[in-house]
C-alpha cells in the first residue's frame, strides 16, 4: 500500500502517504477479518472517501479533488481512487553512504525502511510495480543483512553486484515506461526507431522498423502489468532479437551484445553515444499521394527516420516535435476537401523552417555532447554576444544560463519528454538568425 500510493502521488510528503495507508491499512484490518459486516467496506471507503474531501484531510492534496468531491457514492470513491500526481521527470532519489545507511536503520529500522520506500517509489514510480517490489524488497534486505555483518564493506559489495541486474532494470524500466506512458505506443515506436537510426546511420528502416515495433510491443505489455516477470523476460526478448539482427552489422553494437546478461546488452546500447552521419544525398520525401495513403503514417515515419540518421546530435525531444508537426499535418489535410493544396501550403513553410530548426538543434546539442560544460557555456555566451551585442552582462549572462540548464536536460537521449516537449517551442533561436525563431 505504501508503494502504490506513494507511485500514485509521487509528489506527495512522507506525512502525507503515511496518513493514507494508515486509513486503508486499518480499513483492511477490520473488513477483511473474518466475520465482519457484510456492509463494512461499502461504509468504510464511503468513510475515507469523505475524509478526503474534508477541508482538513492530511492526505496527499491533488487538483482534481474538487471535482471528485462534487459528485456521490460510488462515482465520486472511483473518482478519488483514479487521482494520481504525474511522475517526477527526473529520478531525485539519492542513495545515501553506507554508514548512513546503518546508522538511519539501526536507529529505527521499521521508519528507515518506509521513508525509503517512499523516497524510491516516488522516484522510479513509472517502472512495473513488480519491479519495484523486487527492487526494494532485496534492497531492505540488502541493509538488514550487512548492517549487522561483522563486514559491512565486504558485505555491500558482494550485495550490490548480485542487486545489479534488477537496479539497471529499474532504472532502464522506468525511462522507457515514462516515455511509453508520455507518448503512447505509436510514438514510442517512432523515438525508438530514430534513436537506433541515430546510432546505426549506415542500417535502413526496414532492418530497424520492426526492432522499434517490438520493443514498443514490449512496453505496452510490461509497463502496467502485474505478471512478476513481464519486463525482465519480454525485453530480454527483445534484446536477443536485436542482437542477433544487428550486432554482426556494428562494431559498437556488438560489444554490447557480448556476454550473456541481456539486460547489460540493454543498457549498454541504450547508452551509446550517436554515430558520426554519414554521407547520404537529401532525405526523400514521400508525395501527397503517399502522406494520405492507408501507410501515411509509415511513410512519415521512414522520412523523419531518414532526417534522424542525417542529423545525428538531434536529440529525440526535437525529432519528437517534428513527429508531432507531421500528425498534426496529416490529420488536418488529408480530411482537406483539397488535400494537395493543403499539403503543398505545409510543405512549403516546413521547407523554410526545418532547416533552421536542425540546424540550431544540431549546433547546440552537437556542442554540448563534444565539449566540457565550462567550454560549451563559454561558446554559449560568444555566440549569444556576436548575434546580441547591445545586450548586457546580466541578460546575457541569465540567457547563458537558460540555454546551457535546457541543454543540460534535454539533449540527453534519457530526457524527461514531457518537460524538454514543453520547453523546445521556447527555445531561442540559432544566433546566427537572431530574428527567427524556429517552430517545429
Amino acid at each position: 500500500t505504501l508503494i502504490a500510493n506513494s507511485r500514485k502521488y509521487s509528489n506527495a510528503t512522507f506525512e502525507e502517504i503515511s496518513h493514507l495507508v494508515q486509513e486503508i491499512v486499518s480499513l483492511a484490518e477490520t473488513c477483511c477479518a473474518e466475520g465482519a459486516d457484510p456492509s463494512c467496506y461499502d461504509a468504510g471507503s464511503s468513510a475515507l472517501s469523505a475524509k478526503s474531501c474534508s477541508g482538513t484531510s492530511s492526505f496527499p492534496s491533488h487538483p482534481g479533488t474538487a471535482g471528485c468531491c462534487a459528485q456521490e457514492g460510488l462515482e465520486q470513491k472511483l473518482c478519488l481512487a483514479a487521482l494520481r500526481h504525474p511522475p517526477q521527470q527526473l529520478p531525485s532519489y539519492l542513495q545515501p553512504s553506507n554508514e548512513e545507511l546503518c546508522e538511519a536503520f539501526k536507529k529505527d529500522p521499521k521508519d528507515f525502511a518506509d521513508r525509503f520506500l517512499h523516497e524510491y517509489v516516488s522516484s522510479y514510480g513509472q517502472a512495473p510495480l513488480p519491479v519495484l517490489l523486487v527492487s526494494t524488497r532485496t534492497f531492505l534486505s540488502m541493509v538488514s543483512t550487512c548492517c549487522i555483518s561483522p563486514a559491512p564493506t565486504a558485505c555491500f559489495l558482494k550485495e550490490k553486484l548480485e542487486r545489479n541486474v534488477i537496479s539497471l532494470l529499474t532504472l532502464m524500466s522506468n525511462r522507457a515506461c515514462s516515455r511509453f506512458a508520455a507518448y503512447g505506443k505509436d510514438k514510442v515506436t517512432f523515438s525508438y526507431l530514430t534513436s537506433l537510426a541515430q546510432k546505426m546511420p549506415g542500417a535502413s528502416f526496414e532492418d530497424l522498423f520492426p526492432l522499434a515495433q517490438d520493443a514498443a510491443e514490449v512496453f505496452s505489455q510490461c509497463c502496467d502489468s502485474l505478471a512478476e516477470d513481464c519486463m525482465h523476460k519480454k525485453l530480454s526478448e527483445h534484446v536477443a532479437k536485436a542482437c542477433g539482427a544487428l550486432s554482426a552489422r556494428d562494431e559498437r553494437f556488438g560489444g554490447c551484445c557480448k556476454g550473456t546478461n541481456l539486460l547489460r546488452s540493454y543498457f549498454c546500447i541504450s547508452s551509446l553515444p550517436p554515430a558520426p552521419a554519414p554521407a547520404l544525398p537529401e532525405a526523400p520525401k514521400p508525395t501527397n499521394e503517399q502522406v494520405c495513403s492507408e501507410e501515411g503514417a509509415v511513410y512519415a515515419k521512414r522520412y523523419l527516420f531518414e532526417l534522424a540518421r542525417r542529423h545525428p546530435s538531434v536529440p529525440d525531444t526535437f525529432l519528437g516535435k517534428l513527429y508531432d508537426a507531421c500528425e498534426k499535418v496529416r490529420a488536418e489535410c488529408c480530411s482537406a476537401k483539397d488535400s494537395s493544396t493543403c499539403l503543398d501550403s505545409k510543405r512549403q513553410r516546413m521547407g523554410e523552417e526545418l532547416p533552421r530548426f536542425l540546424e540550431w538543434a544540431s549546433q547546440l546539442c552537437g556542442q554540448y555532447t563534444q565539449l566540457d560544460f565550462l567550454t560549451f557555456k563559454k561558446k554559449l555566451r560568444e555566440s549569444l554576444t556576436r548575434a546580441m551585442p547591445a545586450a548586457s552582462p546580466e541578460l546575457l549572462g541569465q540567457l547563458v544560463e537558460q540555454r546551457a540548464g535546457f541543454a543540460s536536460t534535454c539533449c540527453s537521449p534519457n530526457s524527461p519528454p514531457l518537460y524538454c516537449s514543453s520547453k523546445v517551442k521556447l527555445c531561442p533561436p540559432s544566433p546566427r538568425r537572431a530574428g527567427s525563431h524556429p517552430r517545429a
